[in-house]
């Protein structure tokens, strides 16, 4: 019993479906009218024809007759009562038969069905709900994001206005909150203030209204916008955005520093403090081939190996790992031991052809100012002329043609970078280039994360997702600068050393064997040790922090054995 009143309840709270009622109830009442009339007139009928019925039996004939159902139990004998009956027929069947069940459906069911519908996706959250980041829009950012936010436990909500696509959503499993992202109501509903942060990934106008609208109800809540055009950055950051991501001048960057030519192979990814974390291929060098249990790079530099890139697949080296040609080393340690490496493989250089940039959009633009700041040539192929954003270093021109990549130097270019918005149109070129030159390094951008392993199959050598970076982007931003996300669900991160290991040796430790993490380096008192040697002892003071790498699951055993907590920034 108590549910029909919660359903009427929703159905008339909105103005839609009041208007609506309001249609139905006056049609029912001259339904009714109509019904009282013909009874009173089925009376003044039947005393002329000297019959006599109660009023009950009026009311019994008239809604017989209207229904079409004429039992024959009552029946007038002139032509006038003959008359009535057709008409009462004919109306029954115009007003009972037919527009009434369209108006109550119309009016009244719909209304109930779609309430009924409704009701499955939220339009608020509880006040219970706290720490959640709030998603202002399912795009391929967020198809990333979710499933690291799941990993690590934090609740999220998307926003979406269209109750189809919030349902299609909500039935794929996802956490979903009925409402427009540039309604101040929306907010209000979701908690904002409570909220961990509000992720504003639609369009650069929509952003500015996204963080304007939200900063009204709360003024310390983080919020982190994607900015498409460089003009945005300012006035998202006006209108309250507290982080303003560039995803395509970063990712342009990051393919930039993949590039095997010029004299600098190092390239940072992260920070803690003084330890640093960076990124170096190995191809070229005399590295290729050695195993890290050697210890040369140890020995060398003093560097740690914290993981490495094999054609798309991350790997947590051990001692046996063997090195390739392809593989890119995550290491981590001080800028000294960095530069020592650099020192090391900055002779092991290609030739300095221009580099080849295939897609002269944002990002492919943003790779040629990487690289143009760090010295090296390169030479932009661009279909559309009115794209063209660096004439004097453009070839104009269609990628998938020979004679256009061979105008554009494609024969000696140490590498190829595949940089356009269209994933099947970068698996064709790669494809088509290591056709060409099956020497080459060739770095592939991937707009979607489930296309990366097509495109390394394809004959990339290093493949850079939009959808990741954007992701690994925003949760840097949400853990505060604590962790630093190397590879999807493989983590850099800070934690105060456990009560019970402090002044304990990092062999007798035991935290590689409990849970899967790596101790890179400690700090205690201002003073950093990186890569600390099995032997040496954690810090013993009460401010001391740990700093180490490992999956998501081995980062929470870590937490579960020591009862550990994050270090604060």
């Amino acid at each position: 019993m108590k549910f029909l009143p919660s359903q009427l309840a929703y159905v008339v709270e909105t103005a839609a479906m009041r208007r609506n009622l309001r249609i139905l109830l006056r049609f029912l009442a001259l339904l009714v009218l109509l019904i009282v009339a013909y009874s009173v007139l089925f009376h003044v009928i039947m005393e002329a024809e000297g019959q006599y019925h109660s009023w009950i039996t009026g009311f019994y004939w008239t809604l017989t007759v209207m229904s079409t159902l004429g039992f024959g139990d009552i029946t007038f004998q002139s032509d006038l009562g003959r008359v009535f009956s057709t008409v009462v027929l004919l109306s029954g069947v115009l007003f009972l038969l037919i527009v009434l069940p369209f108006t109550f459906i119309q009016f009244f069911y719909a209304p109930w069905l779609d309430a009924q519908t409704r009701r499955r996706v939220p339009r608020s959250l509880p006040d219970s709900a706290r720490n959640h980041v709030l998603i202002a829009s399912h795009d391929p950012v967020a198809i990333t994001l979710i499933p690291r936010l799941e990993a690590l436990g934090r609740d999220y909500y998307i926003l979406e206005p269209e109750l189809s696509r919030a349902l299609e959503l909500e039935e794929e499993g996802l956490q979903v909150v009925l409402g427009s992202p540039e309604d101040i109501d929306t907010y209000r509903r979701v908690g904002v203030e409570r909220a961990a942060m509000l992720v504003a990934n639609i369009d650069d106008a929509v952003n500015t209204n996204i963080s304007f609208t939200a900063r009204e109800l709360d003024s310390e809540v983080p919020i982190v916008s994607f900015a498409g055009d460089p003009a945005s950055v300012d006035v998202l950051e006006l209108a309250g955005s507290t982080t303003v991501l560039q995803l395509a001048d970063m990712l342009g960057r990051s393919l930039a520093r993949r590039t095997l030519a010029g004299g600098q192979r190092v390239s940072t990814i992260g920070r803690f403090g003084e330890l640093v974390v960076a990124e170096a291929p190995v191809a070229g060098t005399p590295f290729v081939g050695k195993s890290l249990g050697e210890g040369w790079l140890r020995e060398m530099t003093g560097l740690t190996a914290v993981g490495a890139w094999e054609r798309g697949r991350f790997m947590v080296p051990s001692p046996g790992t063997t090195l390739g040609p392809s593989t890119v080393l995550v290491l981590a340690g001080t800028e000294e031991q960095l530069t020592v490496f650099e020192e090391i493989t900055a002779i092991y250089r290609p030739a300095d052809a221009p580099v080849l940039i295939l897609g002269g959009g944002r990002v492919g633009t943003a790779a040629a100012h990487a690289l143009e700041g760090r010295g090296i040539g390169y030479r932009i192929v661009e279909q559309n002329p009115k794209a063209v954003q660096i004439p004097e270093c453009t070839t104009v021109g269609n990628a998938a043609e020979l004679t256009v990549l061979r105008e554009a130097g494609v024969d000696e270019a140490p590498t190829v970078m595949v940089t356009t918005a269209d994933d099947a149109m970068n698996i064709y070129l790669t494809i088509y280039c290591r056709r060409l030159r099956p020497d080459v390094q060739i770095v592939s951008r991937a707009t979607l994360e489930r296309n990366v392993s097509t495109l390394h199959r394809a004959g990339s050598d290093f493949v850079m997702s939009y959808a990741s970076m954007g992701a690994n982007a925003v949760l840097n931003v949400l853990q505060a600068g604590n962790v630093v996300m190397v590879a999807e669900g493989l983590d850099v991160f800070r934690v105060p050393v456990p009560e019970n290991l402090r002044g304990v040796a990092l062999r007798e430790s035991g935290i590689r064997g409990h849970t899967g993490c790596h101790v890179v380096a400690f700090q205690e008192g201002g003073e950093l040790q990186a890569s600390p040697p099995p032997d040496a002892r954690l810090p013993s003071g009460p401010n001391g922090e740990l700093i180490l790498v490992g999956t998501t699951a081995d980062e929470n055993r870590f937490m579960d054995r020591y009862n550990a907590a994050r270090a604060k920034g």
